[in-house]
């Protein structure tokens, strides 16, 4: 949102219909005070039996009427025009809350659509340090509340300000003595409400931040379910989540109750304020000040503004609230986005990627890429080889864009990557992770993900490529099955096939494997490697792996050792040559030697 997050800001587009309700809501209010004076007047008139007391219009309409009793019929019409000034005056009120609500609910829609579209451009970095639930609690709760605001309190704010500004000139009208006893309490509340409101602030933002990580804790551990009850860790986990719950039913309460101081003082000086009216007004009748009528219609006005202006307090407290909320949303609107560059359409790349002396670090005291220079020409298969912590997974990063680099220059083909747009980057590559993440949607919608328009037969022989078809197949739905939320209902190694399957789906000039084929067993494994192996040239292929196997077929190997290209080859040359991956190749062969000779004297004993 350009304008930034303020109230009149994010109102934008909905202002007039907010006009409009303040003016129906002002309409209201005029004919809210016109029940009341038609009642002084039909009360003086029945009580001193007298027609000259009455509104003069009224009395008119009443000598048309033809009756034995002239005051009764005064009273009827009263009462038909205070029935009448009522259902117009409920109209309007209509109108107000139509018109609000339809705003509010605009604004929240369009709030709510903002805050996914920019979570979904915001830089990775942001999610490093962000909690899952606590955004949640944002793009939800957080908007509710502003909701809240928006549809009652706005209006409110404005129907207590002019009934302040209606009634008291006709306080001063029916009697300026009694009118002076009738508001001397009334700046209390106002003056009141603002200084506890000032005063509990901090209150509402630290129990919005304990409601976050109260929510925070439950999607976590909704999310982990099967590894807390594989680790026994209910107890646990419901004991963690009891200390959250605790913090906030704590803030809670604590806001509850000053709550409830102020509303039973407001209360008290409400109350008070009609009971000095009450008195005031009766001795003034003793004196023949006043009429008795006059005394109803000073009660019942004092009454209509009163009770409005004692709410202030709520609204002052949703005030805070929206307030409190709007910061918490705004975190995420003014978050800077991915830089988009404006370039030209760009044609499909042929998947040649160059690195010329890339550093790169997520903090400047732990680099992570250190002067690494490499080549890959287009449709090649390279292998990408390292101990954990080498940087293989961030330099897939650097290759996306997902984090910014420091130093040195990476080329797609012939264009700087840090020179062209973001998407069109992204749409080079397909890239499978060692976790893959799936949607909780049918295993063909997983698919097209990658490629909307997609037929049917694409889907299919991407399956077969990926050796995923037959399990597929296997499930009573087909492709229609439902995979459950982060693909729980498939194994690791289907997880890893069907996310592999999703990325040859997409047909793209660079493949890149992160350690994707973990998972899966040797066998499946070395069908995967044939599949590939048939589609070699098609695609620039980077396989990053640990498991040696997977990368022996490759045309090169390219071996890291704490951000630095160490060594590169074939299998064999490299496998002949000391260095660090002669000792991965001596490793990885006696632990497989100590395997088998363990599976022989097993199968020897049975």
């Amino acid at each position: 949102m350009k304008e930034g997050t303020s109230l009149w800001a994010i109102a934008r587009g909905q202002r007039t219909r907010y006009s409009g309700a303040i003016v129906a809501m002002a309409i209201t209010n005029v004919l809210m005070f016109g029940a009341p004076l038609i009642a002084k007047y039909a009360i003086d008139v029945v009580h001193e039996r007298d027609l000259a007391l009455g509104a003069p219009v009224l009395v008119a309409v009443t000598e048309r009427v033809a009756a034995t009793d002239p005051h009764l019929a005064y009273l009827v019409v009263s009462a038909v025009a205070g029935v009448a000034v009522t259902a117009v005056g409920g109209f309007f009120l209509f109108l107000r809350g139509l018109w609000t609500a339809m705003a509010s609910e605009a604004i929240c829609r369009r709030l709510r659509e903002e805050l996914f579209r920019r979570l979904h451009h915001l830089r990775a970095e942001f999610f490093d340090d962000a909690d899952t639930g606590d955004l949640v609690q944002r793009c939800s709760s957080d908007v509710e509340t502003v909701r809240v605001f928006l549809s009652a309190d706005v209006v409110e704010i404005g129907r207590a300000s002019l009934l302040v500004v209606t009634v008291l000139p006709i306080l001063f009208w029916l009697n300026a003595d009694l009118a002076w006893y009738s508001i001397c309490l009334l700046p209390l509340l106002p003056v009141g409400a603002y200084v506890f409101f000032s005063r509990i602030k901090d209150l509402f933002e630290e129990t919005d931040r304990s409601e976050g990580e109260m929510t925070a804790v439950l999607q976590e551990n909704l999310t982990g379910i099967r590894v807390v009850r594989a680790f026994a860790q209910q107890e646990r986990e419901t004991q963690r989540f009891g200390r959250r719950i605790r913090a906030f039913r704590d803030n809670h309460t604590r806001l509850a109750r000053l709550m409830g101081i102020y509303y039973g003082a407001a209360d008290l000086l409400a109350l008070g304020q009609l009971g000095i009216v009450l008195v005031a007004g009766a001795l003034f009748i003793l004196d023949g000040q006043i009429t008795v009528g006059d005394l109803f219609a000073f009660l019942t006005v004092v009454g209509m503004v009163t009770w409005p202006i004692r709410t202030l307090g709520r609204v002052l407290t949703d005030t805070g609230k929206a307030v409190v909320a709007l910061g918490r949303i705004d975190h995420i609107l003014t978050t800077p986005e991915e830089s988009s560059e404006a370039t030209p359409s760009l044609p499909r790349a042929r998947g040649g990627i160059r690195v010329d002396h890339l550093q790169f670090w997520y903090t400047e005291e732990r680099p992570v890429l250190r002067d690494l220079s490499f080549e890959i020409a287009a449709g090649e298969t390279v292998g990408l080889v390292g101990a954990p912590g080498s940087g293989k997974s961030s330099l897939i990063r650097v290759l996306l864009r997902l984090y910014p680099y420091q130093g040195g220059q990476v080329f797609l083909d012939d264009l700087e990557v840090r020179d062209v747009d973001r998407k069109w980057l992204r749409n080079q590559f397909g890239v499978v992770l060692q976790d893959p993440f799936l949607f909780s949607r049918s295993i063909e919608e997983n698919l097209r993900v990658a490629r909307p328009d997609a037929r049917f037969e694409d889907l299919v022989e991407a399956s077969r490529d990926a050796a995923v078809h037959n399990a597929i197949s296997a499930f009573p739905d087909g492709y229609a099955a439902m995979v459950g939320e982060r693909g729980v209902t498939l194994s690791g190694g289907q997880r890893q096939r069907v996310a592999l399957a999703r990325a040859l789906v997409k047909d793209p000039p660079v493949l890149v494997l992160d350690d994707s084929l973990s998972a899966v067993d040797t066998g499946t494994e070395r069908q995967i490697l044939d599949a590939l192996d048939r589609r070699r040239g098609r695609h620039t292929t980077i396989v990053v792996a640990h498991r040696l196997s997977t990368v022996a077929h490759t045309d090169r190997i390219l071996v890291l050792d704490r951000g630095r290209l160490v060594q590169q080859g074939t299998h064999d040359t490299l496998a002949r040559e000391l260095g660090p991956y002669r000792r991965l190749c001596e490793i990885q062969g006696a632990l497989e030697a100590s395997i088998d000779a363990d599976l022989q004297a097993a199968a020897g004993e049975t």
